[in-house]
């Protein structure tokens, strides 16, 4: 039986919510360039993540998760764009932006515990400090 990973699902879930907002915005309102911006960045999340499950360590794995957390961050900033620009309306993005949002909070949480277990919460902080 296969064993449920609410990131993963969820990931992938909003990747398909920024490819229809990508299409939409290409179709109806001509947008290519901003929209692009958050297809790549939110798609990019999923993808790390899946990619971070077949790391070859631990510390590839939450590297992975790290990434995926950016390109979250990255996905928020052009979502909150594009609202501002009035290229999708409030409702739409606050929608889209609550999701992205929740990834955020998700990725934070996971990349904490793992950098904060031994034997890399050593590594970590002497190379980077403490992650709070």
């Amino acid at each position: 039986m296969k064993q449920e990973n609410v990131v993963v699902e969820k990931s992938y879930a909003f990747a398909r919510r920024c490819v229809r907002l990508y299409r939409y915005l290409c179709e109806e309102k001509k947008e290519y360039i901003l929209s692009k911006q958050m297809l790549r960045s939110g798609t990019s999340i999923g993808a790390n993540i899946v990619e971070g499950q077949y790391g070859q360590t631990k510390m590839d794995f939450a590297s992975k998760l790290s990434i995926a957390r950016k390109e979250a961050a990255e996905t928020e900033f052009w979502l909150k764009l594009l609202g501002d620009e009035e290229y999708i309306t409030k409702t739409q993005a606050e929608s889209m932006l609550t999701d992205c949002r929740e990834l955020i909070k998700l990725l934070q949480s996971i990349t904490k515990t793992l950098y904060n277990k031994e034997p890399y919460k050593n590594i970590i902080n002497r190379k980077f400090g403490k992650i709070e």
